[in-house]
């Protein structure tokens, strides 16, 4: 039986309360704009959301998690949900007022109330990346979950989206990132034009990734493994893009792809080879074949 240590707060039964009401309001953008608050569901994402309220409570800052509802047959099957629960208040819940909470027809057993965390472009850039993720009015929640998981596996410093993208807090694209959206900066709403400039000043070389790119990615790994095996003097000349520098890819509406003036601001345009039948790829499959050939480069 939970008890973490402690003694559990009486079990919420009733999927009418207020409490279970405004959890669920945060599945609709204007509540989560207005509280500053969003919900993370399953086992996964709540996980990787106490994980972090830990490392930043340890950190001096504030929690991610404002408060946690779980049934008491997840956390029989989970116990070490409850163990990293410690330092926020988890309430025990009936599967009913999971269900009430949650945006999923079958919850699974434990949902999160979290903060939305609020990087700035200049704490991003403060850093000195080598590696970004743009989103350029990606709106498919379950595309922009799948770019942020696709980044946060190859080590990108952070995801930007741009004005008109998707609000990655929506229930779906947090799902979809699986509990990558706690583990890297996200800086949201960013104006297309001044973020070009942002990282052309910060020598950041801007990559667009375009199907009808002259550079092919394929060429620029080649490139980027000779410059590795031959000494500097040997290298081969520099036709396109170095993927080892510090780079930041831009990534397109699913339909139109990049606006034109987006490809205009990008230094170079970078297309990833078809070999078969497919006219092209979804463009979370070309973020995460983009980003794992600059992670390889830079890793090497």
């Amino acid at each position: 039986m939970f008890d973490a240590g402690r003694s559990p707060a009486p079990l919420m039964s009733n999927p009418r309360a207020d409490r279970v009401k405004e959890a669920a309001k945060l599945a609709g953008r204007s509540a989560r704009l207005k509280t500053g608050r969003f919900l993370a569901e399953g086992p996964q994402a709540v996980r990787e959301a106490l994980i972090a309220h830990r490392a930043a409570l340890t950190g001096g800052r504030h929690g991610v998690v404002v408060e946690a509802y779980a049934t008491q047959a997840c956390l029989d099957r989970l116990p070490e949900l409850a163990e990293l629960a410690e330092q926020t208040t988890l309430r025990l819940a009936t599967d009913e007022v999971l269900a009430a909470m949650a945006d999923t027809v079958t919850p699974q057993g434990i949902v999160a109330v979290c903060r939305i965390q609020s990087p700035s472009l200049d704490d991003v850039l403060a850093a000195r990346p080598k590696l970004l993720a743009v989103m350029c009015e990606v709106r498919d929640p379950g595309n922009a979950g799948t770019i942020l998981r696709a980044a946060d596996s190859a080590g990108a410093d952070a995801v930007i989206l741009t004005a008109s993208s998707v609000d990655i807090h929506n229930p779906k694209a947090v799902r979809s990132t699986v509990g990558s959206l706690f583990h890297l900066p996200v800086v949201s709403g960013v104006n297309f034009a001044e973020l070009s400039s942002r990282l052309h000043e910060a020598g950041i070389t801007i990559l667009a990734a375009d199907g009808y790119g002259s550079q092919d990615l394929d060429a620029l790994q080649d490139s980027s493994a000779l410059r590795r095996l031959s000494s500097a003097a040997d290298a081969p000349g520099e036709a396109g893009p170095r993927l080892e520098d510090p780079s930041a890819w831009l990534f397109g509406n699913e339909a139109q792809g990049l606006a034109e003036d987006e490809l205009e601001a990008a230094d170079y345009r970078v297309a990833v080879p078809v070999y078969g039948q497919a006219e092209s790829l979804n463009v979370g499959t070309a973020a995460t074949v983009c980003l794992y050939a600059s992670a390889r480069a830079q890793n090497r």
